[in-house]
């Protein structure tokens, strides 16, 4: 008699555990790539998902069978009004991971901003920002990581009603002294262009929609048991098991469903605009409304509601098999999403 097995392989990823709420609407990148850029520049961005749309493209991708062929692609548009980079952090390399050095602010961030009144802004002196030079200049040698904090403007945005911007901290990589770079960056401008190129593969990090406390049929898609016995009392349960010491953690249980972090990785970037008026629809987009600033629009479905802030990032794992070339566009859909 052959001998019952007792295992199975496990079920669900637990990549994603703990499936509980995001801590931050502005998700903080955490992971950067290293790419062999020659002038130094930032890797990261703020956008505003806008909505959804779809466009018909030539089909770049070799060996598909609709190689050189129009095709029908989904796509989602981001609005990405210009950031403006407010302060140059710069980190040294330590046995317990990166440590921050000191932190250069620009000297006038109310003007460069052009804030609210009711917003808080941060009162610098001329010492502290000297003295915060002469820090850098004495651990120059040190210096294993700059980055830049980067300021969104969502008052330029025609879907937002806040005037309250967003702070990202982003890379700068590229060859040459980037304390130069950052420190000569302090309250200018960037846009998208400066960052990415049409073509190129990102990755969005952002926190998806929420969907509250649900049950397991829905969290995890586990089957539900048959309704047609009369001894059972409820047929959207996952047996006899409950919250205590028995109870195996990656067990599906009810909880918290949505509002995760999560990264969408090799997003290519069909088309980076200046003029929203070219991409948004008749009656504009669902619940977000006119696009006025600089866009792109990206490959696919990306995760959030509309409005939702999302961090783009250069690919931190760049596929192999995407064109160096600029996508050829021969249609993009503006017809009323309603």
């Amino acid at each position: 008699m052959a001998k019952r097995k007792h295992s199975a392989p496990r079920r669900g990823s637990l990549g994603v555990r703990p499936r509980k709420r995001a801590a931050r609407f502005i998700p903080r990148i955490k992971s950067w790539p290293d790419p062999q850029v020659e002038s130094p520049m930032p890797l990261g961005f703020l956008g505003y998902k806008a909505g959804m749309t779809h466009v018909f493209m030539i089909d770049d991708r070799p060996g598909s069978p609709t190689f050189e062929q129009e095709i029908f692609v989904p796509a989602t548009v981001i609005e990405t009004p210009p950031m403006l980079a407010l302060a140059a952090r710069f980190y040294s390399a330590t046995l317990y991971g990166l440590k921050p050095i000191t932190e250069v602010w620009t000297e006038k961030i109310a003007e460069a901003l052009q804030l609210h009144r009711k917003i808080k802004t941060l009162s610098l002196g001329k010492e502290s920002i000297e003295k915060a030079h002469r820090k850098v200049e004495n651990n120059k040698d040190s210096i294993a990581r700059v980055t830049l904090l980067l300021a969104s403007q969502p008052t330029l945005a025609g879907g937002l009603s806040k005037k309250k911007p967003d702070i990202l901290e982003v890379k700068v990589a590229g060859s040459g002294d980037l304390s130069e770079y950052a420190l000569s960056a302090l309250g200018k401008t960037f846009r998208v262009l400066d960052v990415f190129s049409p073509g190129q593969v990102i990755d969005v990090i952002g926190v998806t929609k929420g969907k509250g406390f649900q049950g397991v049929i829905k969290r995890f898609g586990v089957k539900e048991l048959p309704r047609w016995t009369k001894h059972r009392k409820g047929s959207r349960r996952i047996g006899a098991r409950s919250p205590g010491m028995g109870t195996i953690s990656h067990a599906p249980q009810a909880g918290q469903t949505g509002f995760h972090r999560r990264t969408e990785l090799n997003k290519r970037i069909l088309i980076i605009g200046e003029d929203g008026s070219k991409i948004t629809p008749v009656s504009g987009f669902p619940h977000y409304g006119l696009v006025k600033t600089d866009y792109i629009v990206v490959k696919g479905s990306v995760q959030g509601a509309p409005k939702r802030p999302l961090a783009l990032r250069w690919s931190i794992r760049p596929p192999k098999w995407i064109p160096s070339t600029e996508p050829r566009i021969t249609y993009v859909s503006l017809e009323s999403k309603i």
